[in-house]
């Protein structure tokens, strides 16, 4: 996989949950980078979240250090020593400023961090740096994840070749917004801070924040970019055509990084994306088409391949949207089966569709222009058996 110009990564095992698997990584960048970032709005915030959040006003960045199996969410004062103490360790080993290295973590909620095990690592994983590869980071913070997720794309601007790698995680209690997930974007553009901010923005608005697979909201959800110029190219700025390009590639990117998310949630057999379109606005055709990705009545029909597109109609209609119930015509991978409020009577041909890995549902409002887009999966039995033996 490519990866940007001046970008160096690590992943060590620290034994933070258990043994067996690379769970501490690193990320960092050989010249200090513009930074963006965007967080969960859960009204609970674990102690890195918060801490990234203050360290984010500066709008620079060097380094990401990521542990998998430990949230660091609801342990109090000791929660933000140690997010504090991993940053100084990190910081003082690559010989950068403490407030440009940026701490997550992924994991069980109110568990003390091991910080005997991650001290003790911190040199090792600095030492890696090079050794290792973004594939390996995105190994290292999986938690209930059944596959790495890691992107990569290279573009032309300004006549040079720009890099942009982004890795994730996320399985679980993924809801808006974004989801229990964390992301790392790195590239090489040079690129200004307001810029860049409003690139991740648009990607995230468009992507992690149109994903549900259980209606949970985590409190880790942490999206970073950091670009470090060098590339080489003219400094691409807002509103220009340069910026629309970059935005652009960052938004397929993290679409393409959520679909993963969704492929990989927890117990699913099949990722679905639902379409609301010609609503009254788009506020409305997101609204609505959350409302059929939450429905568990939807999602469960989906699993035991039961086109039963009336559970469809049901949640449109307590979505609180506007619609004209006999406007509406449904499409179940390309195939009609609900045609201005009333089924076609194709259910067993719909039947068959819906043993495809991938389920594409369209609702056409035919109200006005309004669309959105919504990822979600299936639920099944594994997923209960997952959350119910998580912390064992």
């Amino acid at each position: 996989m490519n990866t940007p110009k001046g970008f160096l990564f690590s992943a060590v095992e620290a034994a933070i949950k258990k043994p067996g698997r690379k769970d501490l990584a690193l990320i960092f960048s050989e010249r200090e980078a513009v930074i963006s970032g965007m967080f969960t709005k859960n009204n609970v915030k674990a102690a890195p979240v918060k801490l990234n959040m203050k360290w984010i006003e500066s709008g620079r960045g060097q380094a990401i250090i990521v542990n998998s199996g430990n949230a660091n969410a609801c342990t109090g004062k000791q929660g933000m020593k140690d997010a504090v103490e991993i940053a100084e360790m990190t910081a003082k080993t690559l010989g950068i400023k403490t407030d440009r290295v940026y701490v997550c973590s992924t994991g069980v909620i109110g568990m003390p961090m091991p910080m005997e095990r991650i001290r003790s690592k911190i040199t090792e994983l600095a030492d890696n740096l090079g050794r290792r590869t973004i594939n390996d980071v995105a190994a290292a913070i999986m938690t209930t994840d059944t596959f790495p997720k890691a992107i990569s794309k290279v573009m032309k601007i300004d006549g040079k070749a720009i890099t942009i790698s982004g890795v994730c995680k996320g399985a679980g209690m993924i809801c808006p917004n974004m989801a229990t997930m964390l992301c790392f974007i790195v590239t090489d553009a040079n690129i200004d801070k307001s810029a860049l901010d409003k690139a991740l923005k648009n990607a995230v608005q468009k992507s992690f924040n149109r994903i549900t697979i259980d209606g949970d909201m985590s409190t880790n959800d942490t999206v970073l970019i950091m670009a470090n110029g060098l590339a080489g190219n003219a400094l691409i700025k807002k509103n220009s055509k340069e910026f629309n390009r970059f935005s652009d590639a960052v938004s397929d990117m993290t679409y393409e990084l959520s679909k993963m998310i969704v492929k990989d949630g927890e117990g699913a057999t099949k990722l679905v994306e639902i379409e609301v379109k010609n609503a009254k606005n788009e506020r409305d055709a997101e609204k609505g088409a959350f409302a059929i990705a939450n429905s568990l009545l939807v999602k469960t029909a989906i699993y035991g391949n039961d086109a039963n597109w009336g559970r469809i109609m049901a949640a449109l209609g307590y979505s609180g949207i506007a619609i004209k119930e006999g406007m509406i015509d449904i499409f179940l991978n390309g195939l009609k089966i609900v045609c201005k409020g009333m089924g076609t009577g194709r259910d067993k041909e719909a039947n068959e569709k819906l043993k495809n890995k991938e389920i594409n549902i369209v609702v056409d409002l035919h109200l006005r222009k309004g669309a959105a887009k919504v990822l979600t999966c299936d639920l099944t039995e594994d997923y209960v058996k997952i959350n119910a033996e998580y912390r064992t």
